[in-house]
């Protein structure tokens, strides 16, 4: 599980189906900044800052929570660290 999470924390989440915890936010992330994630709902575009929020992505018809904390980081910066 932590292989998938550390995995998924190098690739790019835009396309990705996501759902906040505790918001009852769920949809696909259409835009990443440094600090927040544009979610594509049911309901419309919600803006969802990343920090102090817990998400659950679903890759591959399995679950991954991730705390927002860990995603902080402007995407092209977290991306690279696949590289190194």
């Amino acid at each position: 599980m932590e292989k998938k999470l550390e995995g998924l924390l190098k690739k790019e989440l835009i396309g990705m189906h996501v759902e906040v915890v505790g918001k009852n936010v769920q949809g696909k992330i259409i835009d990443e900044t440094k600090n927040m994630l544009t979610i594509k709902t049911k309901k419309g575009i919600k803006k969802i800052i990343k920090k102090n929020n817990k998400m659950e992505f679903t890759i591959e018809n399995e679950r991954i929570a991730v705390e927002g904390d860990r995603l902080v980081a402007r995407p092209e910066d977290r991306i690279k660290l696949k590289n190194r």
